[in-house]
């Protein structure tokens, strides 16, 4: 799965293949079961799914046939339902000899299981297990769930499933765990106007009378029941193959060119997976369903052959979409793709390890981008990606990368930064210690060993053993997934001598808010350089010494594979300073971010950081400036409310943007490189975030220009001068994109449009935009979105409507998304009354699901940490540098 992409700030913008799979015996159970897992007394191996959705009702007849093995004698069968009444439930022998016998049925609500109790004692043996119900189709993204979008031709509705985590139990009965893995059929007797989609190839379609279709799919491989799929709508297909594997892209009607790029980047990634695997994907086709919406908790699902994505991440519309889009999509893609293989045709055995999953989804979908499009120099992008993890993990609240998952909300809860960028930039990390080919060797071996069965993390690490060359691994892998936080590696001397120099490091552990906090302890694969000399590396156990070639400024973690922060000694970074321009690009990025995290943790002093920027030239690589500019935009942000200092602070960060901004320009050149396409929209939005006034009037008057003329909104920067001109608009503004928004007849543009709504900076505007969100108008995936967008600039407001009105906004909310989404409203406030709110709505939820609202108060005491200990700094430095 992809985490959401939808976000409430537009400005921050040699293993052969085809090996023959082992089919391996069933999974064992867990060591020890979570308290909301399914009895072990039964289990699943084949359902035979019949749907007959009712899209006007928002309701759908359902019945299953389960083939079931009874392992030991029960008077009671426990599966997973939610949402659903059932009107007939038997049980019969599997040879067909012996009558059916009938069940009475006791639903919980609360635990979402439904419980099958009989008069006699069923005998261990092979059953079918049969169930008539109904279900509900929902507005959103759970379950079964109906999205409706305009066209020119009017309204349309369209319905399509998302089931990871645990929603697979509101379209079927069934043991909806993730090692219950099963066969499916299904049938749905559908409009016979309209596509139906599933994970297989259309097997057989019957008349079925009044306009009706029964459209039979084949069967599918084992897999678990979150990874079965049916859309349903007045689609197009496109396709193209790949390997001999038909590829499609499925969206609503008219839009097959937006698709072109997405069809063509699954050809190529597809193939290339079955290349790296060296394990032919095994389904005949794979589809990529295209969605109108958006969903607050993901935006896109790897449902076996038949990835569901929304419109925003998969289509492409010339009018509309960026390079940064383009290169979303792409990524999207690769991501949902490497997940046929890792989560699909290998799934964790449950949800502590899902990881396993999204980590190496997100690994792999980078390593695939930076292959496929060298030009777009990903490889940077994983610094970043590291610094999300980290921000994070160097507080109190975060967790290790394997965590106990007792429930459902923590399952839900598990798609978080931790499982995704750390889980990437730990494996990167273990990549490089073991190397390239020997890790995917270990790939192809654990894949392969494995393959329709489920895993846990050590399965994993066994197979890495059998080729890492006698280098600890497990040891190591341990270390960074099974416990939390950041390692910090310290430069104590580095001394030359004959041509050599010796390196002293010593071991601590980074954290932003526990400075007396006692350091956990690593094995780090540490890899350095003398710069413009050959690497080293060792590996950190408490101490190091390390032996380098060559004399001069020392880089640690050279390359920036490794999951640690450096802190060096004043001279050792003064030596690097001097020769920034020496330094890779992701090597310059590196050090950029360590000496910012580490001032801000008050580990060296804020001006270091500062310093470094200052000295950047105009002409350093896009990346840099890129750097640059986020790191002084984030700085206002903390000088929020406080004028007189943040307008000194601004004067300087213009100042210092300015003249960049002049060399890229507004007109994009044929020959300039994707980092300065980026680059440009990325210093538009930070020069207008910094208030910059010549920055402002000219994206004003390109605005107010484009009815006149079109080349002064390029389709490249559309989106970016939008979102300013919401971000500062007065009433008749906000009127004038309320009314595009209305009038807008291209789904992925409108939602947008309404989007755009909830960024005003006028308090007036934004209760605007909070009171539309509660109507029918923007659409029922898009308002909670625009509750959020609110929140950016106004959080105390937008946190106090939505409780207010919490039983609306519930319904605007996916039942995944729920237990972050309240308290993430408030994650932007500077006030301590935030966190009192936050603790009081902390009391009316399970002690279980708490973590997300942690984690928002750790960051709001954080940021008012930086506000009181490190401006005063930041103030000091500016008056001495112009400020």
């Amino acid at each position: 799965m992809r985490k959401s992409l939808v976000s409430a700030i537009a400005l921050a913008l040699a293993v052969s293949a085809g090996a023959t799979l082992a089919m391996p015996a069933q999974p064992a159970a867990a060591a020890s079961l979570a308290p909301t897992q399914l009895p072990r007394n039964v289990r699943p191996t084949h359902y035979a799914v019949a749907i007959t959705p009712h899209a006007d009702k928002l309701n759908f007849d359902g019945r299953v046939t389960v083939d079931v093995q009874v392992l030991k004698p029960s008077t009671r069968i426990t599966l997973n339902a939610a949402g659903m009444t059932f009107s007939s439930v038997t049980l019969a022998p599997a040879s067909g000899k012996g009558a059916a016998v009938k069940a009475r049925v006791a639903v919980d609500g609360k635990t979402q299981t439904a419980t099958f109790s009989f008069d006699k004692t069923i005998a261990p043996g092979n059953y079918k297990l049969a169930m008539d119900y109904v279900g509900t189709i929902g507005t959103q993204a759970n379950g079964l769930f109906a999205i409706d979008y305009p066209t020119a031709s009017g309204q349309k509705r369209a319905l399509y499933t998302q089931f990871e985590n645990s929603d697979a139990r509101r379209f079927i009965p069934s043991w909806d765990e993730p090692a219950y893995k099963a066969t499916f059929d299904l049938t749905v007797t559908v409009p016979a106007d309209e596509m139906a989609v599933s994970n297989m190839p259309v097997a057989s379609k019957a008349n079925a009378g009044h306009g009706l279709e029964k459209v039979t799919f084949q069967t599918t491989p084992k897999m678990s029941t979150y990874l079965l799929f049916f859309g349903l709508g007045d689609f197009d297909r496109v396709t193209t193959s790949s390997d001999g594997t038909e590829i499609g892209v499925v969206m609503q009607k008219g839009k097959g060119a937006q698709a072109a790029f997405t069809l063509e980047s699954a050809k190529a990634v597809l193939h290339d997976y079955n290349q790296y695997f060296g394990i032919k994907y095994p389904l005949p086709k794979l589809d990529n369903i295209a969605a109108p919406g958006s969903s607050q908790f993901f935006s896109a699902m790897e449902n076996w052959g038949a990835i569901f994505t929304f419109e925003y991440a998969m289509l492409l519309d010339p009018a509309y979409s960026t390079q940064g889009d383009k290169m979303e999509v792409f990524n999207t893609a690769a991501h949902e793709m490497a997940h046929q293989w890792f989560g699909d045709l290998v799934t964790m055995d449950w949800w502590d390890n899902l990881w396993l999953n999204e980590g190496f989804a997100s690994w792999m979908a980078e390593r695939e981008t930076e292959k496929v499009h060298p030009e777009w120099n990903t490889v940077l992008d994983t610094v970043g990606v590291r610094e999300g993890a980290m921000s994070v993990d160097a507080v109190a609240t975060t967790h290790p990368i394997v965590q106990k998952i007792a429930t459902v909300e923590q399952a839900s809860q598990a798609f978080d930064t931790i499982t995704y960028s750390k889980g990437e930039a730990v494996i990167r990390m273990l990549e490089a210690y073991v190397g390239p080919e020997a890790w995917r060797q270990g790939v192809h071996n654990y894949l392969k060993a494995h393959a329709y069965g489920n895993t846990v993390s050590d399965d994993l690490w066994h197979a890495m053993d059998g080729v890492a060359g006698g280098k600890p691994i497990t040891q190591v892998a341990h270390d960074f997934t099974l416990q939390p936080g950041v390692p910090l590696i310290k430069v104590d001397s580095a001394m030359c001598s004959d041509g050599e120099t010796t390196l002293k490091l010593t071991q601590g552990e980074f954290t932003k808010d526990r400075p007396n906090k006692q350091p956990l302890r690593w094995h780090v694969p540490v890899i350095a350089e003398v710069v413009g000399n050959a690497r080293a590396s060792t590996l950190v156990d408490g101490s190091a010494t390390l032996k380098l070639k060559g004399c001069g400024p020392v880089l640690v973690n050279a390359g920036q594979t490794g999951y640690y922060r450096t802190l060096y000694a004043p001279a050792q970074l003064a030596a690097l300073k001097q020769g920034f321009g020496k330094l890779a690009p992701i090597d310059q990025l590196g050090l950029m971010s360590d000496t910012w995290a580490e001032g801000m943790a008050g580990l060296e002093p804020v001006s270091d950081f500062l310093d470094m920027a200052k000295a950047t030239p105009a002409d350093a690589k896009p990346e840099i400036w890129a750097e640059v500019a986020g790191s002084l935009t984030g700085l206002d942000q903390y000088y929020r409310g406080d004028k007189a200092r943040q307008d000194r602070f601004r004067a300087y960060a213009v100042a210092q943007l300015k003249p960049v901004f002049a060399r890229v320009g507004w007109d994009a050149r044929p020959d300039e490189s994707t980092s300065t396409t980026l680059l440009r929209t990325q210093l538009i939005g930070a020069l207008s975030e910094l208030g910059d006034q010549d920055m402002l009037k000219e994206v004003r008057r390109r605005y107010d220009a484009e009815a006149t003329d079109p080349k002064a909104v390029p389709p490249a920067l559309r989106k970016i001068i939008l979102a300013i001109v919401a971000q500062h608009a007065d009433a008749a503004t906000w009127d004038k994109l309320h009314a595009q928004a209305k009038a807008e007849k291209s789904p992925m543009i409108k939602d947008r449009l309404y989007g755009l709504l909830s960024y005003a900076k006028d308090k007036a505007l934004a209760q605007r935009a909070l009171d539309l969100a509660l109507t029918a108008e923007p659409g029922a995936t898009n308002s909670a979105g625009m509750i959020r967008g609110v929140a950016w600039q106004h959080p105390e407001m937008a946190y106090d409507f939505a409780m207010a009105h919490r039983a609306q906004v519930d319904k605007l909310v996916d039942s995944t998304s729920g237990g972050r989404y309240y308290p993430s409203l408030g994650g932007s406030s500077f006030d301590p009354a935030m966190i009192a709110k936050i603790k009081a709505y902390e009391a009316t939820i399970d002690p279980s699901a708490r973590r997300p609202a942690d984690a928002v108060i750790a960051n709001i005491q954080y940021r008012m940490m930086v506000r009181k200990d490190r401006l005063p700094a930041v103030d000091a430095w500016l008056a001495k540098n112009g400020g």
